[in-house]
């Protein structure tokens, strides 16, 4: 369910993320981050690019769409090496052991267009 502080903003449709694929959209809707989304298991899962290894959260892609470790079973902080269960957000690896990413809702329409549900908390990342 939506909180009632949340604003949809357009990201892609539902078919431009393949499973197994992770891709940066943005920064959207006057919001400082991109929005990684990712499909494991045949789910969407949203998460702003942001490793929570600083404050204020660093991006994590080296080259564009770079959001995975070599062999796709993570998402990976490549500025510091941290690991990340891709449906938990968790970090199991690295400098920020323990914490997590920031988790986007997600909402798709019968049309396939994806939409992300972003808080004014979520603006200042």
């Amino acid at each position: 369910m939506l909180s009632p502080a949340s604003r949809l903003v357009g990201l892609c449709n539902s078919a431009d993320v393949g499973e197994g694929e992770a891709k940066g959209f943005g920064p959207v809707g006057g919001y400082r981050r991109k929005i990684i989304v990712l499909r494991k298991d045949g789910r969407l899962h949203a998460w702003l690019d942001a490793c929570p290894h600083y404050p204020q959260g660093t991006p994590m892609a080296w080259r564009s769409n770079a959001y995975l470790n070599g062999d796709g079973t993570h998402i990976a902080c490549h500025s510091h090496g941290a690991l990340f269960d891709m449906q938990t957000g968790e970090c199991v690896l690295g400098p920020c052991l323990g914490q997590g990413l920031t988790r986007v809702e997600l909402t798709v329409n019968e049309q396939g267009e994806v939409f992300a549900a972003l808080t004014e908390e979520e603006v200042a990342l």
